[in-house]
């Protein structure tokens, strides 16, 4: 199974800053020990591919170090020329990883799954939606998002809310970022504390809306942070019921890319396994 990655860019944090960057590198190497995957670097994604998703004064203004100080706070990351590299290089990875899930039946990115991403503004860590630049710069005329982090894809959601041609899914913490929620084609809202029977039950009414739907794509927004152990996800999904989950998303009949989304348990090694079991997961049914 072909991966990109794209840890060898570097974004400068200050000192406590909240977010798991070390991960990217740590699930790496993980996957190289474990073989079995080809590893690529990721190409940074196409300006002209980016303005098919997203506003122009928008894009311009991120990659050229001029965007609004709000926006940037927004977002979550302070701007550097590094957050430029990482960014283009997390698009280029899942558009890559889709054209070669056309041909090849699955491929994925150690990066990506950048889902609170709108067409005129970043948030949440997300500054352009790599799925939405895939989806259109493929030109599929079917695509399915099932979006399995424990926060909702607003941001997908709205890109493709007029859209048909893309089934958007997304099953998410109710109590969670973003408070304002947005209307997906199929939303799946939990209580805090929900553990692995429910979510894999109702995850497994919606699965078949996939398979009606007969999309050309699928992209599988596999974050882990619905896990117990996460600080910020309210769910309480053991390591077990994660695989559970995996082994029903990439046993869809259909072409795959998988993305990574988040996750923020304590201690990372968490984080790390359950990423690198949906990567396993995925390149077994890949084999």
């Amino acid at each position: 199974m072909t991966v990109f990655y794209c840890d060898h860019h570097e974004i400068p944090l200050p000192p406590g800053h909240k977010f798991p960057m070390a991960k990217y590198r740590l699930l790496r190497e993980r996957l190289e020990a474990a073989g079995g995957f080809d590893l690529r670097p990721a190409p940074p994604g196409a300006l002209d591919d980016i303005l098919l998703v997203h506003d122009e004064a928008y894009g311009r203004a991120f990659l050229d170090g001029t965007l609004d100080p709000a926006m940037i706070r927004r977002i979550g990351f302070p701007w550097s020329a590094g957050l430029v590299a990482r960014t283009l290089a997390s698009v280029g990875s899942t558009v890559a990883a889709a054209k070669l899930a056309i041909n090849e039946g699955c491929a994925g990115g150690l990066a990506g799954g950048t889902h609170h991403a709108f067409r005129d503004a970043g948030s949440g860590f997300c500054i352009f939606n790599d799925i939405a630049v895939a989806i259109r710069a493929l030109g599929l005329r079917r695509a399915a998002v099932v979006d399995l982090d424990v926060h909702q894809g607003d941001g997908t959601a709205a890109i493709f809310e007029d859209s048909p041609e893309v089934l958007t899914i997304s099953l998410h913490g109710r109590n969670n970022f973003p408070f304002r929620k947005r209307r997906s084609k199929i939303d799946i809202e939990f209580e805090d504390g929900t553990g692995d029977e429910e979510y894999l039950a109702r995850l497994a009414e919606v699965l078949p809306r996939v398979v009606e739907f007969e999309p050309e794509l699928v992209f599988f927004q596999s974050g882990v942070d619905a896990l117990a152990t996460d600080r910020l996800g309210k769910l309480a999904l053991t390591p077990e019921g994660m695989a559970r989950r995996d082994a029903m998303v990439v046993a869809l009949p259909f072409p795959l890319v998988v993305t990574l989304g988040g996750g923020y348990s304590e201690p990372i090694e968490h984080t790390v396994s359950a990423h690198a079991a949906t990567f396993l997961a995925a390149a077994r049914r890949a084999a």
